[in-house]
């Protein structure tokens, strides 16, 4: 009985030895961790304190900036990843996370002449499947008039895209020969570079320009003659300043006496373009779509199939192959969104109630002609200036 008792008080004092032998253990353990706990204190409240003298200092240098900076730095920072204008009344809580813009790179080869064949016709494949959702629905998928992307009406409302005012008219005109261009598209501005983006941020800084706001006549005239002294260190004639005022009313169709931001934007990534890239370059950024388009007005206009057109034809296409709905060329003579042939059958042509051949009476033979790949060439920045939905004309056709 005696030697069980002395197991029994053996085992007890075995088992508290190591319950005390553990505990020392864990307290050795949680020592370092609370020294670095007080050595972060001490250290974080040197920072604080580091911080309230630097916020003395800054105080007693000066004012503070204005409250409106925080609002215009978020404005910039849009303009620089290609967001564009947000919406104050739009309703964020049920929305979707917008997809990450990546903006484009120059290629070594991008200045080399593209193969663009015109007796080679492309084929035009739409995706098949939403690009936001990536869900298939066949018919109530709207196609980009510019892309192979499609999308459900839904998606773009919950992307914040269309509004309530646009949505009928993306609903009427997808499925038609006019078209809708999507919201990668229908922004010009996403064709630069981010180097490019960079050159045309600082332009629009030094002129005083505030992003997402409507410019003027004035404020418009103003800004083009600080970029033609910025740039040639004179004073712009007087030429260049009533052609950039027929350019304002290019950029206001509907007579509001100034122009959007987003048409202000699309009109200077467009001209920024044309200044420091080739026509090849310009090439490489047709899509098949456009491609075929072009390649369909050409043959229009080329009646007798030797592959050349005269130059005022090619001129004229400026002005006639693009196009919107009836509604805006009542408003606006000029147009520019759309590339469709130039034939008797179309509706440029019925709307005059006149041929080609009619409006353009000269020959081939009393006028330069102009073969498949110039045709591309002098017509490619107004292509690209056809792409945004806008009744504005972001690159006003010379007569």
């Amino acid at each position: 009985m005696g030697v069980l008792m002395s197991r029994r008080q053996t085992v007890e004092r075995v088992q508290k030895v190591s319950l005390a032998v553990s505990a020392f253990k864990d307290g050795l353990r949680e020592q370092p961790s609370t020294r670095r706990r007080a050595e972060a204190g001490t250290a974080r409240q040197g920072t604080l304190e580091q911080e309230v003298q630097e916020g003395e200092e800054e105080a007693s240098a000066g004012p503070s900036q204005p409250e409106e900076t925080s609002a215009s730095k978020a404005a910039w920072e849009r303009l620089r990843d290609g967001r564009g204008v947000e919406p104050e009344e739009f309703d964020r809580a049920n929305r979707f996370t917008p997809p990450a813009f990546i903006r484009p790179k120059r290629e070594l080869h991008d200045d080399e002449p593209p193969d663009i064949s015109l007796e080679q016709r492309e084929q035009i494949l739409n995706d098949e499947m939403c690009e936001i959702c990536e869900v298939w629905t066949a018919e109530s998928l709207f196609p980009c008039r510019i892309c192979p992307r499609v999308y459900h009406d839904g998606c773009l409302r919950r992307m914040g895209y269309v509004q309530k005012d646009s949505a009928v008219e993306v609903t009427e005109t997808a499925h038609t020969e006019t078209g809708w261009s999507c919201y990668y598209c229908d922004n010009l501005n996403l064709l630069l570079t981010e180097e490019e983006m960079y050159s045309l941020m600082e332009t629009l800084k030094n002129c005083k320009i505030i992003p997402e706001s409507c410019l003027t006549l004035d404020d418009f005239l103003h800004y083009k003659h600080q970029v033609h002294k910025q740039q040639f260190e004179r004073t712009m004639p007087e030429a260049q300043e009533e052609q950039a005022a027929l350019q304002f009313n290019a950029l206001d169709p509907d007579k509001k006496g100034h122009i959007e931001w987003q048409d202000f934007l699309s009109h200077e990534s467009i001209q920024l373009l044309q200044k420091i890239r080739p026509q090849n370059a310009l090439l490489r950024l047709l899509t098949p779509k456009e491609r075929e388009r072009a390649r369909t007005a050409f043959l229009a206009l080329d009646q007798d199939n030797d592959g050349f057109i005269g130059e005022a034809e090619c001129r004229q296409a400026r002005h006639t192959w693009f196009r919107k709905h009836q509604k805006e060329m009542q408003s606006c003579n000029v147009s520019i969104s759309h590339v469709g042939p130039i034939s008797e059958g179309s509706p440029a042509s019925s709307r005059n109630g006149k041929s080609p051949e009619k409006i353009l009476p000269t020959t081939k033979q009393e006028e330069t002609s102009v073969d498949w790949p110039g045709f591309l060439r002098e017509n490619v920045a107004y292509i690209l200036a056809a792409r945004p939905n806008s009744a504005a004309l972001h690159l006003q056709p010379l007569a």
